[in-house]
């Protein structure tokens, strides 16, 4: 990446845990990251990099007064979307129907964010950059590549995301994608959003980061020996090969051999 995020793209991602040093040694084996815990100061907040550019954030769950949680929160990781001010599109959350989770706060001078809830139920993060714009690598190995919304109303959180920021949705018209909708930014698709029908019981309305890789079996069979869990195993769909895994704390990724790889977020 070698400029901002357009507005409504997502633009990171990152992992809320109760043992950080766990995820970080789990995570860094897995894709090849570089990370350790932060300093006290930033929340011991851990950016791990790939070729020395940053990939994802992850953070012990805790208080904001540093007191631990209980009960503990979901281990979830969550999606950032870029926007030009947080503020504004805040506003045009809550005029929307969304909620507010987490209210406005600058992080230093690296950037400004709030997490909010849409209509439907899922979590999602908003960034204003401020000296950090996001993922560094994206499209590669190790790295993010594609961010999806599974949601049981499809058409109420397409109307919310077109209403807070410049999306705009659109059925997919890649061959065998049939009822999955893209969010396009500029044009260009950056997201994608499923109805959550074929889910197990019990799975929430919620973002999914997809990390690309070179082999999913692999990966997977790694994943595996390192305590994680298979969700979904290896199975080839319309755009690769995919699995869905749960981290050794419960955190719920996919990762992806794409047959192609998709136009470049911004």
């Amino acid at each position: 990446m070698n400029g901002p995020y357009k507005p409504g793209t997502p633009c990171w991602v990152d992992l809320m845990v109760p043992d950080q040093q766990a995820a970080l040694d789990f995570y860094c084996d897995l894709f090849g990251w570089q990370g350790e815990i932060g300093p006290a100061e930033q929340g011991g907040y851990s950016v791990c990099h790939l070729k020395g550019k940053p990939v994802a954030g992850i953070m012990k769950a805790m208080n904001p007064d540093g007191s631990i949680p209980d009960p503990l929160p979901p281990t979830v990781w969550t999606t950032y979307l870029a926007t030009d001010s947080v503020d504004a599109t805040l506003k045009a959350v809550t005029d929307a129907g969304g909620s507010v989770m987490m209210a406005a706060m600058d992080v230093m001078d690296i950037g400004r964010m709030a997490v909010v809830t849409d209509p439907t139920g899922a979590v999602v993060g908003l960034w204003q950059p401020g000296t950090f714009e996001g993922a560094g690598i994206v499209n590669e190995h190790g790295a993010l590549i594609w961010n999806e919304l599974t949601t049981p109303d499809p058409d109420k959180a397409a109307a919310f995301y077109a209403a807070v920021l410049p999306i705009s949705p659109a059925p997919s018209e890649m061959p065998g994608a049939e009822g999955y909708t893209e969010f396009k930014v500029g044009g260009r698709a950056v997201a994608g959003m499923m109805n959550m029908d074929m889910m197990p019981p019990g799975v929430p309305p919620h973002w999914q980061a997809y990390f690309h890789v070179d082999s999913v079996d692999e990966v997977q069979a790694a994943a595996v020996r390192a305590g994680a869990t298979v969700l979904a195993p290896a199975f080839d769909m319309a755009v690769g090969r995919m699995a869905v895994l749960a981290d050794p704390q419960g955190g719920a990724f996919s990762v992806i051999t794409p047959t192609h790889s998709p136009e470049q977020p911004a």
